[in-house]
């Protein structure tokens, strides 16, 4: 299943190791606090209980969004590069 794993996290070296967590469990990044990936229910929980043990009781907001392959094909995006 498709997974949509977004947060806001004020620390930048909690954030850090949100972001490589997420590349570990092999999501791409979409936006500099966004990845996007396959990940089966078990790995969704897993990897939500391993941000869950990063965070501690410092401040953040992960948020995680099943997203089914058909309203994954009607997505929509604009990429400008400056490059």
């Amino acid at each position: 299943m498709i997974s949509l794993l977004i947060y806001d996290i004020p620390d930048d070296k909690l954030r850090s190791k949100v972001a490589d967590t997420c590349l570990d469990y092999g999501l791409a990044r979409i936006q500099f606090s966004a990845f996007l990936g396959e990940l089966n229910h078990n790995r969704q929980e897993e990897i939500l209980q391993k941000i869950k043990r990063k965070i501690g009781q410092q401040q953040a907001n992960v948020q995680l969004f099943p997203i089914c392959e058909k309203d994954l094909r009607l997505r929509k995006e604009i990429v400008v590069s400056t490059q």
